[in-house]
């Protein structure tokens, strides 16, 4: 499903308009961006959690020339993490 799929149902599923829907949908989007770079964590009970994790800098290996080592910075990266609510639903 793309984000036009995705606003579409919300839409049916919602009795809004897909402007509205659409509208909708980018301020959530909108706003887990902004909590998550602020380092807040965005908590859906049932969902899931959206985060921020530290990945620390490493060593890795350039897959074309495998004797060159290269150094990998430290970042940061965003990740979701499923509620037990979604699980069950996926897994039925």
């Amino acid at each position: 499903m793309n984000k036009q799929e995705l606003v579409a149902s919300i839409a049916e599923k919602s009795h809004l308009k897909k402007k509205d829907a659409e509208l909708a949908l980018n301020s959530f989007i909108e706003s887990v961006e902004e909590a998550l770079k602020k380092g807040d964590k965005v908590q859906l009970v049932g969902f899931g959690t959206f985060e921020v994790r530290e990945r620390k800098a490493r060593e890795g290996r350039n897959p074309r020339d495998p004797k060159e080592v290269i150094k990998i910075p430290a970042s940061k990266a965003p990740v979701f993490r499923a509620g037990k609510a979604l699980k069950e639903i996926v897994n039925k």
